[in-house]
Parts: structure tokens; sequence; C-alpha cells
């Protein structure tokens, strides 16, 4: 069965399999055994995951012909396979334990799957994917650097995050205009972060979304006291670590209850 790449979904087929099977092996699944797949395709992946009998994967797909591929190609995935948006998917119906992510997101939402991620922060131990190049040093870039943004922090309080390894545009089809990069993120230990973690995302976003200005006037639509003398409001967001960030929330978190 051939199934056509579809450039509204953003779709590029990996078809090198050494790549695959390093993605693949890059999951240490450590603490967990159910790992959702994001965009199998063609299922290059999805086969080396099969492979791994500590595993238990299920794939979420949008494309219908996908689906019908991966069904006729992993007769093993009968009934595990969900056709459906990853980004309006309820996770916590697919599985109630801890687990991981895996897949090559597509480009153009590759963000908003990431804040999906976010969304299910408590549940997920690990995420093993392909981004573009240039967004993956934005999300493990550090403070002080032009690309460090909204989800380096983010991402980084909740998850370790490690640059893997880039991939070259010949090894999809269609292949892309740009290169690509494996990413490894994996949960840390502590299950919630010291601060309203509500807020949290509240004070970052604000943040970032006026960068160029100090925090003390980025959030004064807050309705903060920013007249406080705190040291860190004479700063801008992207000089901010994480921890920064937790103490700006808990100096927040007593006038906005």
């Amino acid at each position: 069965m051939y199934v056509r790449p579809k450039k509204s979904l953003g779709q590029h087929f990996l078809h090198d399999r050494n790549i695959a099977t390093k993605i693949v092996n890059s999951l240490r699944a450590e603490g967990y055994r159910t790992v959702i797949e994001v965009g199998p395709g063609l299922g290059v992946l999805t086969g080396y995951l099969l492979e791994r009998k500590d595993l238990v994967i299920i794939p979420v797909e949008i494309d219908r012909e996908a689906v019908e591929y991966l069904k006729e190609a992993y007769p093993a995935l009968y009934g595990r396979i969900v056709e459906g948006d990853f980004l309006k998917t309820d996770l916590s119906v697919l599985t109630e334990e801890p687990f991981g992510v895996i897949g090559n997101f597509p480009y153009h939402i590759s963000s908003p799957i990431f804040f999906r991620i976010l969304d299910n922060r408590h549940s997920v131990r690990e995420v093993v994917c392909m981004v573009q190049k240039e967004v993956a040093e934005r999300i493990c870039s550090a403070p002080g650097n032009k690309t460090y943004g909204i989800l380096s922090v983010l991402l980084g309080a909740f998850f370790q995050v490690e640059y893997l390894f880039t991939v070259g545009e010949k090894v999809f089809t269609p292949p892309p205009k740009v290169k690509s990069a494996v990413i490894r993120m994996t949960r840390h230990r502590e299950d919630r972060l010291p601060c309203r973690e509500e807020l949290f995302f509240r004070l970052v976003k604000a943040g970032f979304n006026q960068r160029r200005k100090t925090l003390r006037n980025a959030l004064k639509a807050m309705l903060l006291p920013t007249h406080d003398r705190h040291p860190l409001l004479e700063k801008r967001a992207e000089q901010l670590t994480g921890a920064d960030f937790i103490i700006l929330t808990r100096w927040a978190e007593p006038y906005l209850r």
C-alpha cells in the first residue's frame, strides 16, 4: 500500500534505518513500559519499537492512509493504533500509567506538541523526538542566549534536556529544506516545582512575550507590585534561569492568591 506524504500534515517520512535504530535506542525506558508514538507515518520507528520487548507501543496517527498501512504492516498493533490528532487526544485515556513519548514531530506543530507534553508532565517520564535543528537548539539553549525562550525554561524546569545528534535532509522522503536534530528529555525526580506551577507558567510567558523589557515592565499587566526592589525585576526574562523564575513565582504568590 502506497502512502503519499501530505504537505498539509507536514509529513516527511524517515527512510534511513540506521537513524531510526539510533532514535529508538536513545529511549532508555526507565521506570515505565508504555510509549506513545506521535505520528508514526510509515512505521520506520514503530518496527524497531516493537522489537523491544520492554515496551508497550501506542501509535497516535492522524492520517487515515497511514493508519491503514500500519494495520497491514504491523498486525501486532491490532487494537492499539489510535487514529486521531495527538494535540486533541486525551492521553490519560490511553494509559493510566507513567509513559514515554517518541516521534518525528511535524515541524509546523512541534511547539504545540511540547506544550501538550507539558500539560501531561506529571505522567511523562521521557521524550525522544526529532525536530527541526533550530527548535532543538532553542530548547537546549542556556540563559543569555538569543534563542533562549519560553520552551527552554518550561521544559528545563521539568526535564533534563539533551541534544543527541544532528540529522541531514536526505534521510527523509520528501527531504525537508532544513536540518533536523534528535533530543532526549528525562523527567526530573521531583514531581512538582516548589511553587505554584500555574503561576510559574504565566510569569515565564509574560516575561518572554516582552523579552526586550525588564521584568519590572513586562509583568505590569499582571498587576504585581513591580515598584518592589526585588533584584530579579531589573533583569530581562532571557537572563533568568528556571530556578530564578521559581524564586520570582514565590515572590509573586502572595499578591496573586
